[in-house]
């Protein structure tokens, strides 16, 4: 399950892009949290805080309760979008929720174990490097593990060959491929020249 970082934020007057880029330099990142019904609210989060998060999780679908100064929001990180040259977050969308609601995220995949097929020569590909669930906030994986040592040359694994955790679905289909052992062109040409 995910861990639910606490993160300070503020309410901000303030807006227009003079005003965000003056923010930005006093050490701010510009945010809104919206949903659940509630009014959109415009906030600022400290840059230093929101970096160290963001460097410490596996993704950027994170749960976060915000500290709204006194009064604390469990949010979703729905979006950031980040400066092209530096990289460094120019504004950050909080999506409003509550343990029971229902969340689409992208979950990083890391594959275990040596595939069978490795071991005689072919050679694992990942094709999904994430995968897009929908679940409840309370159950939202840090990342999904699978195990491939029994894949085969030019086997596959699937959506559909992969346990995920209780309350957890896949949105993409059953046939969706998440790694494969391919042949390597060695091993082709030598099974070319035996034939």
């Amino acid at each position: 399950m995910a861990k639910k970082h606490v993160l300070q934020a503020e309410p901000r007057q303030r807006t227009g892009s003079g005003v965000l880029k003056q923010m930005r330099r006093e050490g701010w990142v510009p945010s809104v949290i919206y949903g659940r019904g509630a009014e959109n609210k415009n906030l600022k989060v400290n840059a230093k805080a929101f970096d160290e998060l963001l460097a410490h999780a596996t993704s950027e679908n994170i749960l976060i309760n915000l500290d709204l100064g006194g009064a604390n929001q469990l949010a979703f990180l729905k979006a950031v979008q980040h400066d092209p040259l530096s990289g460094k977050p120019l504004h950050v969308d909080f999506l409003a929720i509550d343990e029971k609601s229902e969340i689409t995220a992208q979950i990083p995949v890391h594959l275990l174990g040596e595939p069978a097929g490795v071991k005689s020569g072919g050679m694992l590909e990942q094709l999904s490097h994430t995968l897009e669930v929908r679940c409840a906030a309370s159950v939202l994986p840090e990342v999904l593990e699978f195990d491939v040592a029994h894949l085969n040359e030019g086997d596959s694994l699937h959506i559909g060959d992969v346990k995920l955790p209780a309350g957890v679905s896949a949105t993409h289909a059953d046939e969706v491929v998440i790694a494969h052992v391919a042949k390597t062109a060695a091993a082709v040409s030598e099974s070319a020249g035996a034939a």
